[in-house]
């Protein structure tokens, strides 16, 4: 008896250790299958945004949209651009997080009021991307991927293109964990993105049961320093994930759930335009009714 008690204290003081000292931690939402809190942290000012999407729930679905409609057909161009909230009415999502890197036609990336990405320009993803069994869009190299299979499970992988026994497929990178391990690439000119940012990231635990989302806010002082890749690695781990990966980040990065009252899409976190961008494509939740 007395070996069970000091390792459930040894258990509680190591789970205690993992949680940053100056947080405070708030839930934001429930719904079926999904429970969405935020963590604001002091030292460094941090603000994250949380949704923890329980995978064996039947009435949990994940699936990736596009935003628009292909604008050239067989072109470049793959997309158009949308604001993810939209995305997420027109296709009934109860939550929606950013997806892909993307690049936008005669568009250079810049935030705040110097951002030119505006709903309906042509764009087209940088890795693989499949909507209900439909890949609309392919990579010269592999890139990671969090995939779901037409049997409902999930995976991360990395892919050229999705393949016949896939779903839906979003592209990201790069990988933060693997079977555990933070495997982020070394700063440097092959990964200039690896300093303090604002982040979305998504990973799965040991089971493959529990998807985890992160969004971290960031680019604001004093409030939100934003994350590197290695930070953002080891708080997926610290949130339980075996495997992870890196998403579009940056002016992209935001979180909305459906409001169950008023049924109305709400932003959680403050993306750094000022109002959520519009981007290629994104990844949601629908719940069965």
């Amino acid at each position: 008896m007395k070996q069970l008690v000091a390792l459930l204290i040894s258990l509680s003081l190591t789970v205690a250790a993992q949680i940053p000292a100056s947080s405070q931690t708030v839930t934001n939402c429930r719904l079926p299958g999904i429970v969405c809190s935020s963590e604001i942290r002091a030292n460094p000012p941090q603000r994250l945004f949380i949704a923890r999407v329980d995978l064996s729930n039947p009435r949990v679905h994940l699936r990736v949209a596009p935003g628009g409609p292909d604008p050239d057909g067989p072109g470049e161009w793959e997309t158009t651009l949308m604001q993810p909230t939209r995305i997420a009415d027109r296709d009934h999502f109860s939550l929606v997080v950013n997806g892909d890197f993307f690049l936008a036609k005669n568009i250079q990336d810049a935030e705040g009021a110097r951002s030119g990405y505006r709903a309906g320009q042509w764009a087209r993803t940088e890795g693989s991307a499949m909507t209900d069994g439909h890949t609309w869009s392919t990579s010269a190299k592999p890139r990671p991927c969090l995939v779901i299979r037409k049997d409902r499970t999930v995976t991360i992988e990395s892919l050229t293109g999705p393949q016949a026994r896939d779903w839906e497929v979003v592209g990201g990178g790069p990988i933060l964990l693997r079977n555990g391990a933070v495997v982020v690439p070394p700063a440097g000119p092959h990964n200039k993105f690896a300093g303090l940012n604002p982040r979305t990231a998504v990973g799965l635990d040991a089971s493959g049961t529990t998807l985890t989302l992160l969004i971290v806010d960031g680019r604001k002082p004093g409030i939100a320093n934003g994350m590197t890749l290695d930070e953002l690695a080891t708080e997926m781990l610290r949130l339980g994930c075996k495997n992870a990966i890196n998403l579009d980040g940056g002016g992209s990065s935001v979180i909305a759930v459906r409001d169950a009252a008023t049924g109305a899409m709400k932003i959680l976190n403050q993306p750094t335009d000022g109002h959520e961008r519009a981007v290629a494509d994104a990844l949601g939740v629908v719940l069965d009714k």
